[in-house]
């Protein structure tokens, strides 16, 4: 399937060639032989609407199997048609780029095409007729500039051949007792040995074809395509999936490139994560994740998810999740356990915003380290699991950057990034780029690198800490130790991280895939509190990732000298990774710094970097006095309406002990799931 002139009826013929088996093509073999006439004479003699009907009937009629069949480019006009169509194959759609196609049916002279006899241009029928591909298509073959037909039917028939198998996932500890679904996966977050779960197969790889046709395409198109290619057709349907990427990154962002790129100064630019409802990167994956989720839930039980969040992960959690509709909603659960003293005071405002039944967030007299430990802890006691689930029909999951689908759409915003220095001329597809990470659980590094992975020319993934420097550390010696190591609070207290759980896949990647050394190595963390790899994984470690740290006074140096230089006002993470970038980088190739959450999240710090007296203690104050410093970037709406409608009762805190969260728990599954039975 494809419009006129993606070559569908060459590479039909290639594909069948190939396979020996026959091959129909439907305009020269199905419809002149019906119609005994050419189809240019029937479009002529019947006008548009009448042909695409009488079109669809025949193509009702066909009875086909064991072949390769090449559509019409209108026979996906008629919905009944392609439902026949459907049910007897796999609908392969060859997605040929708009300028190539035009430039094939000019040579061609092509003059029968529906919508032509209406004086409507080429342009505006394949762009209308864009909707209907997208709609019936099972498996999208993203084709090159310059693809040759050869070069395309081998798409095709590893496309298919990936369509009619399975991808499973794996356990970073080997230990979870063969493969897994992605559906399993999603809904599971952690693997029952306490890994984390990573593709068989590793991620996909685009070739440099395909990268280039999404330099012009919009950030969902590029989200479309990237996760089409991450997700089995099987597990979730094209349609489908393109339903939740149109629904995740649209009016909810305040940006229509939705993580844009923005020149800073000399090489370095700045990709803008923080658009969306909540503020911060997290909003690119968590407007996604909560869809996937419910696509993937069984209808036997309630979930309740459970988040440990340093800041910016309880709102974006909340606020996802809370999009969800109906039976949906009515079976999720949503509990957010935070550090009372570690987040900023907008953060938390913007978590205590959120006070349905269903979604909550309580603060712990603890660190995150603490929050997540206990998390960890919960999911790994079958006495407990096994009680929620018999006693209250709950199970329990996870939104942290530890369940997959967490982490795969923001490889998506790594690979964009790329994309938006290709389009605007700074890179030509190939030149590579560095990009600098503020890093505390590892999961935004280590989805750059699956970007890396992928294709995306990314030469050196720079991850940057504050004086919690365990990862860079760890990057620096190859030994990762938490003996008497306090966590200290920061102006960055997104990374107030010391056991960083995206490591795990991480050391999982650079080892090969090596199991065995992962479970040793994190079953030695959890009860010695440190390890150390061996010499030779150093070494491909340090080929994979540079680290540098910045200090508290260094951090609030960077936010006011960038300041004065450019006018650009950075959050105090951007800032850390920042002055790690100047530290480490060369400047001999662009610099991405990946700007985690918007400013005004941190408001005092940011008052404090430029030296401006007098900071009110009123949040939205706050907010509109910077906003009135601030030339670039501009004040976040969303953020500004969430605060203004805030609740001003209180919330619920917690004594550091396991046996409190475990209550909390309970008395989540009861007001979420028992009171409305």
């Amino acid at each position: 399937m494809g419009p006129p002139g993606a070559g569908k009826t060459s590479v039909g013929r290639t594909v069948a060639r190939t396979l020996g088996v026959p091959v129909i093509d439907v305009d020269d073999d199905i419809l002149e032989t019906t119609w005994k006439m050419p189809v240019a004479a029937k479009l002529l003699a019947v006008g548009g609407q009448r042909f695409l009907e009488e079109e669809g009937q025949v193509l009702c009629s066909l009875s086909a199997s064991g072949c390769v069949v090449s559509l019409s480019g209108s026979n996906p006009l008629h919905d009944e048609a392609m439902q026949h169509v459907r049910r007897g194959g796999v609908v392969v759609y060859l997605d040929v780029d708009l300028e190539d196609i035009l430039r094939r049916l000019t040579r061609m002279k092509v003059d029968r095409i529906v919508g032509q006899e209406g004086g409507a241009t080429l342009r505006d029928i394949l762009l209308y007729r864009k909707q209907f591909y997208e709609k019936w298509l099972d498996v999208r073959v993203l084709c090159g500039t310059g693809d040759t037909v050869e070069g395309v039917a081998r798409k095709v028939l590893k496309a298919v051949e990936r369509y009619e198998g399975a991808e499973t996932y794996v356990s970073t500890r080997g230990c979870s007792g063969g493969s897994t679904s992605f559906s399993d996966v999603v809904v599971e977050g952690l693997a029952t040995d306490g890994g984390l779960y990573v593709p068989r197969g590793g991620v996909p790889q685009l070739d440099a074809g395909e990268w280039r046709r999404l330099v012009d395409m919009s950030y969902p198109e590029r989200a479309l395509v990237l996760l089409e290619k991450c997700v089995h057709p099987l597990d979730v349907s094209a349609l489908d999936l393109r339903t939740m990427v149109l629904q995740a990154y649209g009016s909810n962002f305040s940006s229509e490139e939705v993580a844009p790129v923005k020149h800073l100064h000399r090489n370095q630019y700045v990709q803008e994560l923080f658009h969306g409802p909540t503020a911060s990167f997290k909003d690119l994956a968590l407007q996604l994740m909560p869809q996937l989720f419910a696509y993937c839930l069984p209808s036997t039980c309630n979930y309740l998810i459970l988040v440990a969040t340093s800041g910016d992960t309880g709102s974006a959690v909340l606020s996802g999740f809370g999009s969800l509709a109906g039976a949906d909603r009515q079976k999720t659960g949503v509990l957010v356990f935070f550090p009372e003293e570690g987040v900023s005071e907008i953060q938390k405002l913007q978590m205590m915003s959120y006070r349905e039944g269903h979604a909550r967030a309580v603060s712990v007299r603890s660190d995150f380290d603490f929050c997540q430990r206990s998390i960890k802890r919960m999911f790994g006691e079958s006495g407990l699991t096994g009680h929620l689930a018999v006693e209250y029909g709950t199970v329990l999951s996870t939104a942290n950057s530890i369940n997959w689908a967490r982490l795969l759409p923001q490889l998506v915003y790594h690979s964009s990034a790329y994309l938006d220095l290709c389009r605007d001329g700074v890179v030509t597809f190939g030149e590579p780029v560095d990009v600098c990470i503020p890093t505390g659980n590892f999961g935004n590094a280590m989805s750059a690198l699956y970007a890396k992975r992928m294709g995306v020319p990314i030469r050196k993934v720079i991850c940057a800490s504050n004086h919690n420097r365990i990862v860079t550390d760890f990057i620096t010696t190859g030994q990762y130790d938490l003996r008497g190591r306090p966590l200290m609070l920061s102006h960055s207290p997104a990374i107030d991280i010391l056991k960083s759980s995206n490591l795990e896949r991480f050391i999982y990647h650079v080892s090969g895939g090596d199991s065995r050394l992962v479970r040793d190595l994190f079953t030695r963390l959890d009860g010695q509190q440190h390890f150390q790899v061996p010499e030779p994984l150093l070494g491909r470690i340090q080929q994979e990732v540079q680290a540098g740290w910045c200090s508290e006074d260094d951090c609030l140096d960077a936010i006011r000298r960038v300041h004065t230089q450019t006018g650009y006002v950075l959050d105090p993470h951007t800032a850390v990774a920042q002055v790690v970038a100047e530290r480490l980088q060369d400047g001999s190739t662009p610099l991405v710094l990946s700007s985690t959450a918007h400013y005004g999240k941190f408001a005092p710090a940011v008052f404090k970097a430029l030296g401006i007296p007098d900071t009110p203690e009123d949040p939205v104050e706050q907010l509109k006095k910077l906003g009135s410093t601030a030339s670039r970037p501009g004040e976040h709406r969303e953020m500004m309406k969430c605060l203004k409608g805030r609740s001003r009762g209180g919330h619920t805190v917690c004594q550091a002990e396991y046996g409190v969260l475990v209550e909390e728990v309970e008395n989540m599954i009861h007001d979420s799931f028992l009171k409305v039975m």
